[in-house]
């Protein structure tokens, strides 16, 4: 989880003070990624994972969507909106295969949407909107790419499968963009730390973790992840902690935590 806030903090770091542009970063950070976990492949010397290429789109559109969100929000208020949109992805998903909530359950759900709701409303406070609507999309993406990653036989070979595939998507991001391209050292070292440690090495721990966790389990840890992300951007990038973003994680975390709670008890 704290390789996760870290993303947090390192692309808004890069993006705030126009170290690297979005896409640039967003092909550094895939592209350095890869080949670290190449790397750990040709070490290990077996079998790469069989390719998936809809895990490789997700993990491309996650990045994508991420790196401009941190264009304009904090890194609190994005990891706050990303795993809040992880979560809910995923009640989606179990509830069109057939799972139902008891009324416990709809009410966290219903104090979740309304954290939301606070959170973008219109105001001095609300971040910005399209920045938000792109981390919503981060979060989709990244909810649909860990529901495909339980269950892996082997973390490493499909993490680092998943992030090749992605490299060609990334590049051609980055060149889509190339009029607008910027980067210095600061940047660049910034998102090879976020590709390489805390998304490609930190991908494989959380592959791994998955295969010994409930699906409510690898949801609840993740509800760690904002409030990290908000508390280490208020002292590493002096960012103010909002009484809406106080009042928002209250609502989507407890909510969240109330739909966790009550599927904890049906299956108990």
């Amino acid at each position: 989880m704290a390789a996760f806030a870290a993303n947090s903090l390192l692309c808004r770091a890069a993006l705030r003070d126009a170290h690297i542009d979005p896409a640039t970063f967003g092909a550094v950070r895939v592209t350095s990624g890869a080949l670290v976990l190449a790397l750990a492949m040709r070490v290990r010397a077996r079998p790469t994972a069989v390719a998936d290429w809809r895990a490789a789109a997700m993990l491309f559109a996650y990045v994508a969507a991420f790196s401009f969100a941190y264009l304009t929000l904090p890194a609190g208020t994005g990891a706050l909106i990303l795993f809040g949109a992880v979560q809910l992805t995923m009640f989606a998903v179990g509830l069109a295969r057939g799972e139902r909530f008891s009324p416990r359950g709809w009410a966290g759900l219903a104090l979740a949407v309304a954290g939301f709701v606070v959170l973008v409303l219109p105001g001095v406070a609300a971040p910005p909107a399209a920045g938000a609507a792109l981390m919503a999309v981060a979060g989709i993406a990244w909810g649909a790419y860990s529901l495909r990653g339980r269950g892996v036989p082997d973390p490493l070979a499909a993490t680092a499968s998943n992030f090749l595939r992605a490299m060609p998507l990334a590049l051609a991001l980055g060149l889509a963009f190339v009029g607008r391209a910027h980067a210095d050292v600061a940047g660049v070292l910034l998102a090879i730390a976020s590709g390489a440690l805390t998304s490609g090495l930190g991908y494989v721990i959380w592959y791994a973790a998955l295969r010994g966790l409930s699906a409510l389990q690898a949801a609840s840890v993740q509800l760690s992840v904002p409030v990290i992300a908000a508390c280490a951007g208020t002292l590493w990038l002096d960012e103010a902690f909002t009484a809406r973003l106080l009042a928002a994680v209250v609502a989507i975390l407890g909510g969240i935590a109330l739909v966790l709670t009550d599927r904890a008890r049906k299956r108990g």
